[in-house]
């Protein structure tokens, strides 16, 4: 059982002393939140494909996410080592993985509605046809979408997919975001 399993409450001192063990231990920090609601969970299990399903865990995890993302958005970064020549380029970097954590924040939180709108079986079964990040097509569901709300949703996917993560696409879609916009 792991050392951070009987810690419900967050614990940076924990992360200090191993950032990769402590941001594993979330099923198990779960887990041990819904034996405390009455749901028991043997935590010394591995977690059922099933388990971590949970909508609740898909929203926390959309929380930390968005919360990342704020951060990101809403501080500067330290570009001091960065040549001055290229500063502002990667202020914009910076600032396009804020977008991306926004992106997946969404994304995550889409996908656990559409969890609790079928249910957990349903969701299993249909999860290859939704294992991507094209954030319009996962919002289908949700009614009356404007035409600025759709091209926000993909917007975002374009930084999801690539402009988040890399400084090319490697796909020849370098354009999509201006024809988007």
């Amino acid at each position: 059982m792991s050392k951070f399993s009987t810690h419900s409450e967050p614990n940076r001192k924990l992360f200090e002393s191993d950032p990769l063990g402590y941001s594993a231990s979330a099923w198990v920090k779960f887990g041990l939140a819904k034996t405390m609601a009455g749901f028991p969970v043997d935590i010394s299990k591995p977690a059922t494909t099933e388990d971590l399903k949970n909508p609740i865990l898909w929203l926390s995890h959309a929380h930390a996410l968005a919360q990342s993302a704020k951060i990101i958005i809403q501080n500067n970064p330290d570009l001091s080592v960065m040549p001055n020549p290229i500063r502002a380029a990667c202020d914009s970097q910076y600032c396009a993985v804020g977008l991306m954590l926004v992106g997946y924040s969404l994304e995550i939180s889409l996908k656990s509605m559409i969890i609790m709108k079928d249910g957990i079986d349903s969701f299993i079964k249909s999860e290859k046809k939704i294992r991507h990040h094209r954030l319009q097509e996962l919002a289908i569901f949700v009614p009356n979408l404007s035409k600025k709300e759709k091209a926000i949703l993909r917007a975002l996917t374009h930084f999801v997919y690539w402009a988040g993560r890399y400084p090319d696409p490697g796909m020849g879609n370098a354009s999509d975001l201006e024809e988007i916009l």
